[in-house]
């Protein structure tokens, strides 16, 4: 059989071969009547192309054919191109430039800076033009900024239900099996219950978690991947725990003093000046830690530098209740007596306060754009203040329980914890809201509550462990990776880390109004005037002088009272040329006037002075 199949083979490829040399001849001799059967099947899989049989003499071709020689010509500039294609009406290829696609006016509405100056009482060209431009460069960024839109893909969203249900009545099991697999991982518990009460804090990028226990249990996780970083026991009793400016050094407050570690639990500094500290806030671009004690004490820590800003008693009694603004870095503080205080390190005295309550608080928390402040009282009502204008309330609630704890997050989501159950309400800041739009009740007493940054997931610490909520549409869904990246490596933490260093603002500029430091503080001519007066009728210090008896001799008064005069005429001219050096004409404000009486009165004048060298005046160039 095989040599059947062999034979049969090779005679397939003998026949392919003719076949094919059959149809080479056919081409180059397609009348050729020995090959007639080939031709016609080469005829139908492919036609020939029949080409015209003109033949024509080499000299009527020659005829035909005109041979052209073309020269060169040299190049003029690039003016002299604009010109010939500007007369031609064409565009020049270095000129041309790709039509840019319009923005929507809904956009650029959305960034809009307000309405521009029309530069109609201003006289000179010069500024004019100067506004145009400043004009210009505003509409540019404007435009730019609604281009950039396009850079921020995902967007926020929230629960949605059915005509005939609520969405209070979802609850964690039925979010956590209706979303993805990564989003479902985010809901966990932590059974802790040998070392609680629990209080947490997430770090700035939301990507680390720090528990701490009352009875020393403390422990830095990467709640992403489920990685415990550290976990040490301090042996006392731990009040509060705060992440620092970078996720390799935390704050402990234990029952003496106040301790950093790093994220392999080593113990880094131990600040005896801070003892007996309860809250704790961190001020990231001021590298400051402010802390509130139960004695009262107030500090701002900075930990750039390992020096304590300022320190004093508010003369307010304990301080259990802390939080900061974010957009001025004033630090709130909350009273028995239904006061906020607002503090700076600047003053010793509060820069406001509000009555927000007539009963203790028990809770307040301020949104991270600084606009909004929820506090709770004892009496189970819960308020929303405009922190900007220091007024208010803007919305007022009636709760079931007393709220022992608030949150905002991002997107402006507020979470109260009362007892064991979280209420989280969407947009009670500007309208009241009529029912919660998630609930959720746990097993144990909350300790304390946080948004995680850039996530949709509400952090819960209780008496016995930790508990990760799935809230939809809390998170703000895009992050800028050069303020806060989630998924930095060690280099760009680094890199981060000396931006940020350079970057540090100084606590002077932490007032309550940080729109004052671009003001510039031009005086009235009563100022001036005033300023002047002070001045001009400004005396000269009185001398004690008594000429000396070089003789022994007793000499008359005439001659002494001669020499203390010529001795006071002396300095009052000395007087006069000071103020003079000190520009009594450029002199504008108060307190440059006291500056300048300062100095002076600061420069003695003695008796000898009349016999130095004169200074020679400087010859005009």
């Amino acid at each position: 059989m095989s040599e059947t199949k062999f034979q049969t083979h090779t005679k397939l490829q003998m026949t392919r071969y003719f076949l094919n040399q059959d149809c080479r001849e056919n081409k180059k001799k397609p009348q050729d009547n020995c090959n007639e059967s080939a031709s016609k099947k080469l005829e139908t899989h492919k036609r020939s192309k029949k080409k015209p049989s003109i033949k024509k003499s080499q000299s009527e071709l020659e005829a035909l054919v005109t041979v052209v020689k073309y020269k060169r010509k040299p190049w003029r500039g690039r003016n002299h191109e604009d010109d010939r294609l500007a007369a031609a009406k064409v565009q020049p290829p270095w000129t041309r430039k790709s039509k840019r696609v319009p923005v929507q006016d809904e956009k650029l509405a959305r960034h809009s800076r307000g309405e521009g100056l029309s530069g109609d009482g201003i006289k000179t060209k010069f500024y004019q033009k100067k506004l145009k431009k400043h004009e210009a460069d505003i509409q540019f960024s404007i435009e730019q900024a609604a281009r950039a839109e396009l850079l921020l893909p995902e967007e926020s969203g929230f629960l949605v239900a059915d005509e005939d249900e609520l969405t209070t009545q979802f609850s964690q099991q039925q979010i956590a099996s209706s979303v993805d697999i990564a989003s479902a991982t985010k809901h966990f518990d932590l059974h802790l219950a040998e070392f609680g009460p629990y209080r947490m804090n997430y770090s700035r990028n939301g990507r680390f978690l720090l528990i701490g226990g009352r009875r020393g249990h403390v422990a830095a996780i990467d709640w992403v991947t489920k990685r415990l970083l550290c976990e040490v026991n301090v042996m006392e009793a731990v009040y509060d725990v705060q992440w620092l400016h970078v996720e390799t050094m935390f704050a402990v407050a234990q029952k003496q003093w106040l301790y950093i570690y790093d994220n392999q639990g080593i113990e880094l500094h131990c600040i005896k000046r801070l003892s007996k500290v309860l809250r704790m806030e961190f001020l990231p671009y001021h590298f400051l830690l402010a802390t509130a004690s139960e004695e009262g004490f107030l500090s701002w820590l900075d930990i750039s530098i390992g020096q304590m800003v300022s320190q004093f008693n508010t003369r307010m009694g304990r301080l259990n209740l802390m939080t900061h603004n974010p957009y001025n870095a004033v630090v709130c503080l909350g009273h028995s007596k239904g006061i906020v205080t607002m503090w700076s390190p600047n003053v010793k005295e509060p820069l406001s306060k509000m009555l927000c309550h007539q009963h203790p608080l028990q809770s307040l928390t301020v949104d991270s754009q600084g606009r909004y402040m929820a506090t709770a009282a004892v009496d189970r009502t819960l308020k929303v203040w405009d922190v900007r204008k220091l007024e208010g309330p803007l919305q007022q609630y009636k709760l079931h329980a007393v709220a022992s704890n608030l949150a905002f997050s991002q997107r402006g989501l507020l979470a109260v914890g009362m007892g064991n159950v979280v209420e989280v309400y969407r947009d009670c800041c500007q309208k009241s809201a009529d029912r919660p739009y998630l609930r959720h009740r746990l097993f144990k007493r909350i300790g304390n509550m946080e948004y995680c940054p850039y996530e949709d997931v509400l952090g819960v610490a209780t008496d016995n462990g930790f508990t990760s909520l799935i809230i939809p549409g809390s998170g703000e869904p895009n992050f800028d990776a050069l303020e806060c990246n989630p998924f930095q490596s060690k280099s760009q933490r680094r890199e981060a880390e000396v931006k940020s260093l350079l970057e540090k603002i100084q606590p002077e500029f932490i007032t309550l109004d940080p729109t004052v430091i671009t003001d510039v503080h031009i005086p009235t001519l009563k100022d001036k005037v005033e300023a002047k007066k002070k001045l001009l009728f400004l005396k000269p210090p009185k001398i004690d002088f008594q000429p000396r008896n070089k003789s022994g001799k007793k000499k008359g008064t005439v001659k002494v009272a001669q020499t203390k005069r010529i001795v006071r005429e002396g300095q009052r001219r000395e007087f006069v040329k000071t103020l003079k050096e000190t520009g009594i004409d450029k002199i504008s404000s108060s307190q440059e006037v006291e500056s300048c009486i300062a100095s002076v009165k600061h420069k003695t004048f003695n008796a000898l002075d009349r016999f130095k060298p004169k200074e020679k005046k400087q010859e005009k160039g």
